[in-house]
């Protein structure tokens, strides 16, 4: 998360909208921000909001809640302005995202969203694209 507060003017440029959900308390979220956060970007506070899951609804509806663990697993996901998934990513907590790859896939979902086109694996903005098929 501390990558995405350090780069969200990036997202920001791209039109996104950076929401942070974890089933810790406002207070909790408070305390991180201004004790370890902070540390981390070197600002006072989150550039986004961060919202409190308190009882796993929203992990749940995402399909990140564990149920035995009473917690939601780290995720990310892509949601277009017609609140579709377009991605997401769960990894273990001990390897972290890139943001490199996730600025990648906003701006591929934006191009195809805008064109029509299909991107294939590793596209950058500039480099050729596929013709969709008839499926």
């Amino acid at each position: 998360m501390s990558a995405v507060a350090v780069q969200y003017k990036e997202l920001e440029k791209l039109g996104c909208q950076v929401l942070s959900i974890s089933m810790d308390s406002r207070f909790i979220h408070k305390m991180w921000e201004e004790h370890e956060l902070s540390k981390m970007i070197g600002g006072p506070e989150m550039p986004f909001p961060m919202l409190a899951d308190l009882g796993g609804t929203i992990g749940t509806a995402y399909g990140v809640y564990d149920e035995t663990a009473g917690v939601d697993i780290r995720g990310r996901f892509l949601i277009d302005p017609d609140f579709v998934i377009q991605a997401m990513e769960v990894l273990a907590p001990t390897v972290g995202r890139s943001f490199p790859e996730t600025i990648r896939q906003v701006r591929a979902f934006q191009h195809v969203r805008e064109t029509g086109e299909v991107t294939p694996a590793g596209w950058q903005p500039g480099d050729p694209t596929l013709t969709p098929g008839p499926d």
